[in-house]
């Protein structure tokens, strides 16, 4: 089983690494365009942004046991001057400016604190009866804990220490949980009945969101974060959401309780949280919660401050806009005109008992927008790739920014409401079965008049500024002829074009990704977070079988037929996996009146394997797996298992 870690390589491609663009006449222009037409001076995100400012970590820098480093402001320090550069456009680089101020915060008097700016989430710390009640404890345990002790050096260091009631996982991203292991450990829940609480689902899908399409997930998330950037103008500059990820251990903790799909009321440590239910709106586990005697509402991440995905770059299950905004719509009936403060997973607060109204009517109003615009043109025969360029921005995203596409677009959210309703294809019979890319490539390039006249075209449609078209044409040549160096150049270019001009922080790293790849300049190395022991094993074991099946080689197995009896004996376990014509079918808690082979392992070696600390032949050699029946049969149906390489091509064939 591969480890479920995943490696994030960048393939260093062999060609000659080539300079990166400047900015060109036609991004200047479409930059101040937006300079222009936006109130980018407008003060009341930044002064939200520092009210409440208590203290920092020094440099933002955060290192784990062993001295390596989880958390790096100071590459960052670009972003201290105001004025953007021609290479990124402006609007992004206020929300990331924003984004990059980092410390402690005090969000309602002596009664709610924020830690911001040192994981792309937030950790919310909150006075309860007789202690503290924390909400989200970032990715990762490193995070996590420097930013507890941040906390408690300067606010502990006044009030007294106090024991840690509760913990809450607002929702079943791991940037919200992955990190508790650093705030507590599991004896001290244990023993101090420390409450953890989760909306209803949460388990399932905190521990198998990215388990069955992990290899791909988590290649395509390189491109997303910009993983494999520099930061810099030129660089990584920002997600939209946040900086970035820190690059610590994601651990998680077993709920002890959860909320139930018709939300309710809880008293935690004395006291009362108001919750609603906002599954399957940014995730498919998830709440929103106010408290009364703080009139504080916290929105987790069904609000921030920008338009969020209804479909992940990285890939994920499409979400649903229209609940989305039904949810906000929701909150704001219940809780508006009540609530003085709003306060997320991610960005800043707002204050204002009439500002958090306007907040959450906008962001209700920027998704129904999305959803019902979509419908609006496919009902007259619009195509997934037809309807955002038949629609104008929503009118509230001229007017709040926190409706703006820093992290998902109106683009791609109408494609994503698309394919909700319709799938993947437009209706059209030609796009039924297209030719794959590899295959169509070399018939453009022909039908073009050669490689030469299509990159002349390329590059003609570069020096217009129509970088759009520049990139389809050029991505046909590049794939035609992958080693084609002043082609891949070309479309490199195109890319860094359209990657300066992007007002997503998600869309201009993978622009800027794509041209490094493309030149040879990726980041050889860039490694994601590494799953803890408490994170495997309680990934559930029915889903480990159901990836172990995604790797079955089909082509060389089509032959092989058996039953697999696999028996847990310390979970006290029995998965039958049937084997024939090239399917691999676990059946859970099934045991199987005559396997062909019965194979004896505890579910902690599994978890050594998908730690990477254990490999099967090797535990067969000492004894730590017991087989029953045809060892030969096991060792054939196992060998069809390979590795998915993580480092696969995603701009070149």
């Amino acid at each position: 089983m591969r480890r479920l870690t995943i490696m994030l390589l960048a393939t260093c491609l062999p060609i000659t690494a080539l300079a990166q663009d400047a900015a060109s006449e036609a991004t200047r222009t479409a930059q101040a365009e937006i300079a222009k037409r936006l109130p980018l001076d407008d003060p009341r995100d930044e002064a939200n942004v520092m009210r409440g400012k208590l203290s920092e970590i020094p440099d933002g820098i955060i290192m784990d046991k062993a001295g390596k480093t989880v958390w790096d402001r100071r590459p960052y320090e670009f972003l201290n001057q105001t004025k953007a550069p021609d290479t990124v456009n402006p609007s992004l680089w206020r929300q990331a400016r924003l984004d990059a101020v980092h410390g402690l915060f005090e969000v309602v008097p002596d009664k709610i604190w924020q830690v911001r700016g040192y994981d792309i989430s937030v950790m919310t710390i909150i006075r309860g009866k007789s202690g503290w009640i924390v909400v989200d404890p970032l990715l990762s345990e490193e995070a996590a804990a420097a930013s507890w002790k941040l906390f408690a050096d300067t606010v502990e260091a006044k009030t007294g220490k106090l024991p840690i009631k509760a913990v809450i996982f607002s929702h079943s991203h791991s940037d919200h949980f992955g990190g508790v292991g650093g705030i507590v450990t599991a004896e001290q829940v244990k023993a101090q009945k420390i409450r953890i609480i989760a909306p209803h689902g949460f388990s399932e899908e905190a521990t198998s969101e990215n388990v069955l399409a992990g290899t791909a997930m988590g290649r395509r998330a390189l491109y997303m974060f910009g993983a494999i950037l520099p930061p810099g103008v030129r660089g990584q500059v920002d997600t939209g959401l946040g900086p970035k990820l820190s690059s610590g251990t994601v651990g998680y903790m077993e709920p002890t309780e959860t909320v139930g799909e018709k939300g309710g009321t809880l008293t935690i440590d004395g006291l009362v949280f108001e919750f609603l239910d906002a599954g399957s709106t940014e995730a498919p586990s998830e709440f929103v919660f106010y408290i009364p005697a703080y009139k504080a509402l916290h929105t987790t991440e069904v609000v921030t401050h920008t338009l969020h995905n209804v479909l992940t770059l990285r890939g994920a299950q499409v979400r649903d806009a229209l609940h989305w905004s039904k949810v906000i719509d929701a909150m704001l009936l219940k809780w508006g005109g009540k609530a003085e403060v709003a306060l997320a997973s991610h960005h800043w607060p707002t204050w204002g008992a009439s500002e958090v109204s306007a907040l959450l009517a906008n962001q209700r109003d920027a998704y129904r927008y999305v959803h019902d615009r979509t419908l609006f043109l496919a009902n007259r025969g619009a195509t997934l790739h037809e309807l955002a360029d038949q629609t104008a921005e929503a009118p509230v995203q001229a007017q709040d920014f926190s409706t703006r596409g820093y992290y998902g677009t109106l683009n791609h959210d109408m494609k994503a409401v698309y394919q909700r309703y319709f799938g993947w294809w437009d209706g059209n019979p030609a796009n039924f079965n297209p030719l794959p890319p590899e295959q169509s490539a070399s018939k453009y390039v022909a039908l073009a008049g050669g490689a030469d006249k299509l990159l002349v075209e390329g590059k003609k449609a570069i020096e217009a500024g129509d970088y759009r078209w520049a990139a389809e044409i050029l991505n046909k040549l590049v794939f035609a002829q992958p080693a084609n160096a002043e082609a891949r150049a070309a479309l490199a270019s195109a890319y860094d074009q359209m990657g300066y001009q992007a007002e997503s922080g998600a869309w201009r790293n993978y622009y800027l990704a794509a041209a490094a790849s493309l030149r040879g300049n990726a980041a050889e190395a860039a490694t994601s977070n590494g799953q803890s022991r408490s994170f495997v094993s309680a990934i559930p074991t029915g889903v480990f079988f159901d990836a172990l099946a995604t790797r079955f080689d089909a082509a060389k197995g089509s032959g092989l037929k058996g039953t697999f009896q696999f028996v847990l004996p310390d979970s006290k376990e029995v998965v039958a996996v049937v084997v024939g014509g090239g399917v691999e079918f676990p059946r859970y808690g099934v045991t199987d009146p005559a396997p062909t082979a019965t194979i004896t392992i505890d579910r902690k070696t599994l978890d050594d394997v998908m730690l990477g600390q254990a490999q099967f032949p090797a535990l067969m050699q000492s004894g730590a797996i017991r087989i029953d029946g045809d060892r030969m049969a096991f060792l054939s149906w196992f060998a069809l298992h390979p590795p998915a390489d993580p480092r696969f091509n995603v701009v070149v064939p």
